[in-house]
């Protein structure tokens, strides 16, 4: 189980825009690198609260902040990287094996996430010290 946080970016997503209002979708396998099997979002986050902090073993994740902003803090085992999400026309690829934490969320916001796997507990690294010495050990 090799940690990928090289692979973790933000991805653009189209925008079409128009006085009426924009649009912006999102297609799998063509703006998100996976099939996509779950949808679930976070919202009525109460401010100063936490979210994540896990790491799923095979499941990979596309983030939109569809309202509002937060931070999501992504790690590696070898370092940490921020990520401010506040558009809903760009998304962040997160990939298996890589640490997640999402705070500073705003009132109101919404975060949208894809998932490339249905849920399956045993698919999570709830412990920080367990996710270090798995990846430990993949190296």
């Amino acid at each position: 189980m090799l940690s990928r946080l090289s692979d973790c970016k933000l991805i653009d997503l189209p925008r079409i825009q128009d006085p009426r209002g924009n649009l912006t979708f999102v297609e799998t396998e063509r703006h998100v690198p996976f099939a996509l099997k779950r949808v679930f979002y976070l919202y009525d986050v109460p401010g100063g609260s936490d979210r994540g902090g896990h790491a799923l073993k095979t499941t990979h994740q596309f983030v939109i902040a569809l309202s509002g902003s937060f931070d999501v803090i992504l790690d590696g085992g070898r370092g940490r990287q921020r990520f401010h999400m506040n558009r809903s026309y760009y998304g962040l690829y997160i990939a298996p094996m890589v640490w997640r934490e999402l705070e500073n969320f705003s009132s109101g916001s919404v975060a949208l996430v894809l998932a490339s796997e249905v849920y399956d507990e045993a698919d999570y690294i709830r412990s920080f010290v367990a996710y270090g010495e798995a990846v430990k050990g993949a190296a």
